[in-house]
């Protein structure tokens, strides 16, 4: 789709590949460590990631290379771009927005950094809603405001089986007070202020998931929310189950998706940790 403003974000949005495609978004990965092997993270076998990351496998992310950037942004200059819009993982979390910056001073075309403050399907819906603004003919400052108005008003609700995974990669922020909790307690994650932070916690894994919706339906209200629930490696059955409850409760809900997080989510939140974005439609 061709817009006089092109929209760029990262991997860790989670954007579904077809979702990404119809808006004509580009998505640059961010990289994935594993034992030895380093590469772009889509270019790992998630089960085999899953199996590692359980057998202790070192596991760590890092950011695209700035050149990566460079030619994203080169690309989009050579396809028309008269500008690029670039949604990206918190600083707090990820360098991937400085690797952006880095890049964008080699383009000839004004390329406007964002640091979405978040990850996952906030950001995801945040490049779809900048690339909407840029489809329908909107400046460069539209789209910004655009993008600005869902990383501000989204929500992110985690749970994880264990902040084990959080702790090695050491993006667990203030949720670093949960820990040695008794394994029986499940913890609910959001994030604040660009890192991870408690949202609640529950005992056993059915309270926890339930308590997940409730946390999500509550945060909808009665306004008109687009909602992904996203998970990795976990059960099917959950996530449709998860997906049925908000269908039901969520009285204005918009776009409803199920997805699958990004491995570079993945390797922090670790197996089986299922994800609900809540984002308001302005």
């Amino acid at each position: 789709m061709a817009a006089s403003i092109a929209v760029i974000t990262d991997s860790s949005s989670c954007l579904p590949e077809q979702l990404a495609a119809r808006w004509g978004i580009g998505v640059a990965q961010i990289q994935l460590h594993v034992g030895d092997h380093l590469d772009d993270e889509h270019r790992f076998d998630r089960a085999e990631l899953i199996e590692s990351m359980r057998a202790g496998t070192p596991v760590s992310t890092t950011p695209p290379d700035p050149g990566a950037f460079f030619w994203a942004y080169q690309d989009a200059a050579a396809r028309g771009a008269a500008a690029v819009v670039s949604i990206h993982i918190s600083g707090r979390m990820s360098a991937t927005v400085e690797a952006a910056r880095e890049a964008a001073q080699q383009v000839r075309i004004p390329v406007h950094i964002l640091d979405s403050g978040t990850l996952g399907m906030s950001l995801g819906f945040a490049a779809v809603s900048a690339a909407r603004t840029a489809a329908a003919g909107a400046q460069a400052d539209r789209v910004i405001a655009a993008a600005e108005q869902r990383c501000r008003t989204s929500a992110e609700f985690v749970y994880v089986d264990t902040l084990e995974y959080l702790r090695r990669g050491g993006r667990i922020g203030a949720a670093q007070s949960m820990l040695g909790t008794a394994l029986s307690i499940k913890p609910l994650l959001t994030v604040t202020a660009g890192e991870v932070s408690p949202a609640s916690r529950a005992r056993g894994t059915k309270r926890a998931l339930g308590k997940l919706v409730d946390l999500a339906v509550q945060t909808a209200g009665t306004r008109r929310v687009d909602v992904a629930v996203t998970r990795f490696g976990g059960p099917d059955e959950r996530e449709l189950e998860i997906g049925g409850a908000i269908r039901r409760r969520v009285t204005g809900l918009g776009e409803a998706l199920l997805v699958e997080a990004s491995t570079v989510i993945g390797a922090h939140v670790g197996p089986g940790a299922i994800g609900i974005t809540v984002s308001p439609v302005s």
